[in-house]
């Protein structure tokens, strides 16, 4: 246990990751060292960000709370806070359930932890944050909250509505992290084609966009979390014109059938879906689309799981993600509908959709042999340099693997890489000098 030393844990998203690193950086200008490692955690205080999204998330994040409560009791720990969505969500009832935490925080006050420690908030470093991704990427976030109300989605009980940043708050913190290195930027909100509305009282996203791509030296711009109705459109453009902005998009569409988007209260039909795909398709050749559906939403029929089968064949996503109905209290689906179909069902109709995906998957990398692209490199792993195309994200994507018999690559530099193999999921390559 080193004392001025201070853990943070994240867990669920990438928004969680970006509220860490803005704590951490808080933390650092008040005296403490800050690590952000799950696995050997070495300070005397813990602090640890939860996510709950669904039950797999709230369980794992009351797991990790009770794991560092142990440790506190054992007297490898002198105190712990907890804060996060989690929190936020059950503020007074964690406080009751587990007293030996010192405290909880939401999702929002976070801040008042400085204050609690006896230190002080720092206002001049509100946009600064401690990255804990590789140096050359970051995770930008636009927004905070959901005015979507799908019926399964507990997020907007837990954020709130959508509020977004200000443009330039957001440009600035892109200058200012590109001053540090980072030339790949992963945009990411809850509900990324909202931005602005609030704010503006138009959609933005394409402005934002276009101005981050302006920026000198950001080199990627990469699109996370975006909603099938109402699309701004001149996002197209935007695509098109501008370099730097990948051409990836990812568009959660959940599902297909009419009659499940109907009762997922997504305010799009099975046609708007088929149509907004063919659009990205056209107007941004070459785009990748990653998407999640679900299956074992009430009401879902074999007939409707069978159309979204059929969807994904004809679609053939680049990127796809999946998971089953989870019911969520306080939403409309808990309140309004009956959770009946069985778990074995959920999880035979989820196992189902991933084969044919991980099949889609395979054909998909396999037509990239032969080809060549332009790779960023994360890491080296034993025989591998391990890099990414413009087509992959972070952490969810596929990767590709270089040899580093071939010779010494640079962390964070951009290579020409030749595909020479593919399995389902990650490329092989060979750099092109």
């Amino acid at each position: 246990m080193r004392k001025n030393t201070i853990d943070v844990i994240t867990l669920g998203c990438s928004k969680n990751l970006v509220d860490s690193e803005k704590l951490m950086r808080q933390l650092e200008a008040n005296g403490y060292k800050v690590t952000h490692d799950t696995d050997r955690p070495q300070g005397e205080i813990a602090v640890i960000n939860t996510c709950g999204f669904i039950g797999d998330a709230k369980e794992e994040s009351i797991n990790m709370i009770l794991e560092f409560c142990q440790a506190k009791e054992e007297g490898r720990l002198k105190k712990l806070f907890v804060m996060g969505c989690l929190s936020e969500r059950y503020l007074k009832e964690l406080g009751e359930e587990i007293p030996q935490v010192d405290k909880f925080y939401g999702k929002f006050d976070w801040n008042e932890l400085l204050t609690d420690l006896g230190k002080a908030y720092h206002q001049e470093l509100s946009l600064e944050r401690e990255l804990t991704t590789p140096s050359h990427y970051a995770y930008l976030k636009i927004s905070e909250g959901c005015d979507r109300r799908c019926s399964y989605c507990a997020i907007p009980i837990i954020t709130g509505k959508h509020v977004s940043r200000p443009i330039e708050d957001i440009l600035d913190e892109v200058r200012m992290l590109v001053s540090r290195g980072v030339k790949e930027f992963q945009v990411i909100a809850q509900e990324l084609t909202y931005y602005g509305l609030d704010l503006y009282h138009r959609q933005m996203l394409p402005e934002l966009i276009e101005r981050m791509a302006d920026i000198p030296g950001v080199d990627w711009i990469r699109l996370h979390y975006a909603y099938p109705a109402n699309f701004p459109v001149d996002l197209f453009r935007v695509m098109r014109e501008k370099k730097n902005v990948c051409k990836y998009m990812d568009i959660a569409l959940q599902h297909i059938s009419d009659n499940m988007l109907q009762r997922m209260h997504r305010h799009v039909t099975r046609q708007e879906t088929y149509d907004l795909i063919e659009r990205f398709r056209e107007e941004v050749p070459g785009i990748h689309l990653r998407t999640t559906l679900m299956v074992g939403h009430p009401g879902e029929t074999e007939e409707d799981f069978n159309e979204l089968l059929d969807f994904v064949r004809k679609v053939k996503f680049d990127r796809m993600g999946a998971f089953a109905y989870s019911e969520e209290e306080g939403t409309y689906s808990a309140e309004h509908y009956e959770d009946e179909i069985p778990f074995e069902t959920k999880q035979a109709r989820l196992d189902k959709l991933m084969a044919l995906q991980q099949k889609i998957s395979a054909d998909l990398a396999a037509q990239k042999i032969g080809k060549i692209f332009k790779v960023i490199i994360d890491r080296s792993e034993g025989e591998y340099y391990i890099g990414r195309t413009e087509f992959d994200s972070p952490e969810v994507d596929p990767e590709v693997l270089i040899p580093v018999s071939e010779g010494t690559l640079s962390l964070g530099t951009f290579y020409e890489v030749k595909i020479t193999d593919a399995d389902d999921f990650d490329l092989y390559g060979t750099r092109m000098f």
